[in-house]
This record gives structure tokens, sequence and C-alpha cells, in this order.
């Protein structure tokens, strides 16, 4: 099959294609997938930069999110057969064997959901990742609940265009920073309260939206100082939720004296360890997501496609930032 080899660790220029051996069923459980797309994250460009979570198993097959057709079941598939169109996240971490970037992909039954009906391949294969991050940042590690006023950072992005929808369906209202009045419409659309952070300073606007009361919840997708300059805008006992490692420059002072807690969300936690349940709970969302989809309460923005081939260019195109929405590749 056609394949995106990643040869080592570097520029996009060590994306490579290449024909590799097909992946086979191993496990009753499995299902082999022709993949018809597959979605693109930051995660991929910080792997392709400083190296996969199994060094020794170059070259690898990046690419966590799937979308594609079931081609072969093992004997013991009862949730799928042949011809069903699925969406999943897994593999894409380094591990041999694994990977979307290519024609084909094996994963066991459990790890795929339905693909929603509503959704081209190239959206559902974008959707994935985002999908699970956002929920488990907002439901799980936020605790958000009807009523409540919340700030997600970056919100025209991939993680933020879905986070804002999320917290709309919860009940919650939510104001977002945007770097643009292109953003500041999309995003008006997907109904949050815009905030150009180059115009204003955010906290004031949020405070100013909340009438100096502050969010109950600040979901950081940016990372960097822009996790302490959030602090002053959480209510006293509000939740801050960040997507990234802590900067250990970071100053903890203002949300200690405010008593926030701070929460931690990285989706990829259930497979880097091996958390068999966690990974079906992650299923789970993909399913909740699919109707939510097929209902029309929840949209996923596709920005832009690639052919596989020109994997290079689309990571070229993420890291180069400022983008609205997703991408991903599309397989002929």
């Amino acid at each position: 099959m056609r394949a995106i080899a990643m040869t080592t660790n570097g520029t996009p220029s060590v994306l490579q294609p290449q024909d590799v051996i097909s992946p086979k069923i191993k496990g009753s459980q499995d299902i082999l997938i022709r993949l018809r797309a597959a979605g693109i994250n930051p995660i991929d460009t910080k792997l392709r930069h400083r190296g996969t979570f199994y060094p020794e198993q170059i070259p690898a097959i990046l690419g966590c999110d799937g979308a594609g057709v079931v081609q072969e079941a093992g004997s013991g598939v009862t949730r799928f057969q042949v011809g069903d169109a699925v969406y999943f996240c897994h593999g894409g971490l380094g591990k041999k064997g694994t990977g979307n970037y290519a024609e084909y992909a094996v994963v066991d039954e459990q790890l795929a959901a339905a693909k929603p009906a509503s959704l081209s391949f190239a959206e559902a294969a974008a959707a994935p990742l985002v999908l699970i991050t956002a929920w488990e940042a907002l439901y799980d590690r936020g605790r958000l609940e009807a009523g409540r006023r919340g700030l997600v950072h970056a919100g025209s992005g991939g993680v933020g265009h879905v986070a804002i929808q999320l917290a709309k369906l919860k009940g919650a209202e939510v104001c977002t920073t945007v770097s643009s009045s292109e953003k500041a419409e999309f995003v008006k659309n997907l109904g949050a309260h815009p905030i150009n952070y180059k115009e204003i300073d955010f906290v004031d606007a949020v405070n100013d939206w909340t009438n100096e009361e502050g969010v109950e919840l600040a979901f950081d997708t940016v990372g960097g100082e822009t996790l302490e300059k959030t602090f002053p805008a959480v209510q006293l006992y509000g939740d801050v939720v960040t997507l990234l490692n802590p900067s250990d420059r970071t100053n903890w002072k203002q949300a200690r004296s405010r008593n926030l807690r701070i929460g931690l969300e990285l989706m990829l936690t259930p497979q880097l360890t091996h958390n068999w349940d966690a990974q079906l709970a992650q299923t789970k969302i993909l399913e909740q997501c699919s109707r939510l989809i097929d209902q029309g309460g929840l949209n996923i923005y596709l920005n832009r496609t690639f052919p596989l081939e020109k994997a290079a260019e689309a990571h070229k195109t993420l890291e180069a930032g400022g983008m609205t929405g997703k991408l991903a590749l599309v397989m002929d």
C-alpha cells in the first residue's frame, strides 16, 4: 500500500511517500479499514519534529485520526460488517503497524465508531481527536454544567470550534479569543462571544462580559504564558483546563489565591498507558458525537484537504499557524 513514512525526526521533508506492506488482521476482533481520509493534528507535527513515542521503530506512519470503509473483519467481529463506514482515533504515535497516513489500517472493532452519515470521509477523519479532547476537557475535567459561563481560547481552531459547540449544547454561555474579524464572525456563528486579543486585553474583556465575576471555566488550548494570564479571568473556586504542559516559569500565585482547580487534558493517555477501559470510554464519546452531528447540533469545519502524497505540504500549512478549523489527507 501507499503510505507516508517518517524516516527520521525533523522538518516536513522527512515525510516520504513509500510503498509499504499492508497491515493484516491479527485478532478475532480486528477490522481492516480501507482508509479514505486521515486527520492532521498538532500532535503529528510535534512527533515529526521531536521524534515519536517509539523511536526505535522508525520508519513510522503518523496520523491518529482515520475514516474509511471496513474491508475485512475478524472472526469475532460483531459491531461492524464489510462495507460499513467508520471513524476512529488510534495509532499514529510511532508504533509499528499503526498510523493513518496510509491506504489501510487495522484496529480493534471496539475502538471504532460508525461514521456520521452527514459527514464526508474527510470531515469525519478530521473529527475524532478534537471531539474527544474537547469533550473530556469540558465535561470530564471541567465539569461544565448548564447555565455556566466559559472561556475557550483560540475558538476558531480545531479543538476550539468543537469546544464552543459542546459548551453550547450543554447550555453554557461561551466567550472565546480570536485574532481577526474573520475569525470573530466564524465563532459568532457558533454562538460564542468573540474577543479579539490583539485589540483588547482578554481578561478585561472577560470580566466586562461577566460583570466582573469571571467565568466558571476557562479552557486553554494555547499554553505558554496564556495559561497564567487566564487565572484572573476565572471566578473564585473556578476551573481551568489546559491541553499543554505548564511551563516551569508559570506563576501559580493567582491560581492559588483564587482557589482554582487546575485540570490537565491529554486524550492520548489511554492509548499510551494501554488503559483499555479508558479507550472504550473514548469510543463511547465518538458514538455520542456521531448522533449529535447527524442531528445537526455539532459541526466539523474542514478548512482544506491534501492528497496523501502531499502530507509534508499539509504539515507546513498547519505549522504556519493562524488556521481556522481542521486539515485532512484524502486517499484516491
